[in-house]
């Protein structure tokens, strides 16, 4: 077999979920030659500006997916909701392996839970849908742009004195921070913080047209995941979100069905609003949401 070349970005973490990826490949095909594309993305560059000035989630996965359709790589692994609603043609999700935990993480400096926060708390976040909900949680809460990777995050919190910071929790999770972590923290429910989009989950993506890689790939994908997600995206599809919008979705399966809960921020008025469905059948769940959150914020602006 000809050596399988994977693009992903070099951070710590993007890194760590290659590996995962390729495990999970190697259970299926045994032991294959592969060669690790590491790279860095004008996301990772630009640390200094929030994503909703500089264009969104696609800063992250751009130069990967170009290697992509340029065949300089086989096959990419991102973190799903790094990704636009939108796939780059010619470009496909062959993959979403089981969805690790989708929650976010509250990290406190030196306080133990989020009633201990003094009055004005400085709360560190580069995402509007998190700072849109942690003032949900408290209203006195002060959010300040923070991006970078883990440890990045962990380091700045200490030196600018920020109360906290917020992370998801599965990042934390595949690099082992929960075995010896470093302050206190607190997990948020998804009651509490609506997930972003397809968090938790990792995405393989590869051409269209590469049907030996397909066939490849396939075998990895967690069936029911990928159908939860893929109604959390046809929500974003539908809501036309990006990073310049609050927005979270999340579906789940439960003993008699799903369950979605939708989130979407109006930064103009400062109001958010959620929707919830129990469902029996799944397919078309998220656009339902999407619409019932759109009349709801039409209503409140009119």
């Amino acid at each position: 077999m000809k050596t399988v070349r994977v693009g992903t970005r070099k951070s710590p973490l993007a890194m760590k979920q290659t590996t995962i990826v390729l495990n999970l490949l190697k259970k299926v095909h045994g032991e294959f030659p592969v060669e690790i594309v590491p790279m860095t993305t004008k996301g990772d560059q630009m640390l200094s500006v929030s994503l909703s000035k500089i264009g969104g989630k696609g800063l992250f996965i751009n130069e990967v997916e170009q290697a992509l359709l340029a065949g300089k790589i086989d096959f990419a692994v991102h973190s799903l909701k790094d990704m636009p609603a939108k796939i780059a043609e010619g470009l496909t999700l062959a993959a979403i392996p089981e969805r690790s935990d989708p929650t976010d993480c509250l990290i406190f400096r030196e306080v133990t839970s989020l009633a201990e926060l003094p009055l004005g708390a400085k709360i560190g976040t580069s995402s509007l849908r998190r700072e849109f909900q942690m003032k949900n949680l408290r209203k006195d809460i002060q959010v300040e742009s923070i991006r970078g990777n883990v440890g990045t995050r962990l380091k700045w919190m200490e030196e600018q004195q920020l109360d906290g910071i917020v992370l998801a929790t599965a990042g934390l999770k595949r690099l082992n921070w929960f075995d010896k972590p470093s302050y206190p923290y607190s997990i948020l429910t998804s009651e509490q913080c609506i997930p972003a989009v397809g968090q938790g989950a990792l995405a393989v993506e590869c051409r269209s047209e590469d049907y030996d890689m397909l066939k490849f790939l396939t075998p990895i994908n967690h069936t029911i995941t990928k159908k939860l997600v893929m109604e959390e995206r046809a929500f974003l599809a539908m809501l036309n979100g990006n990073c310049d919008i609050p927005i979270g979705a999340f579906a789940c399966q439960e003993k008699d069905g799903y369950r979605f809960s939708g989130f979407l921020g109006d930064r103009k008025l400062q109001q958010s609003f959620t929707q919830t469905l129990v469902v029996q059948k799944l397919a078309g769940v998220g656009g339902r949401v999407g619409e019932k959150l759109l009349k709801e914020m039409t209503r409140e602006t009119t």
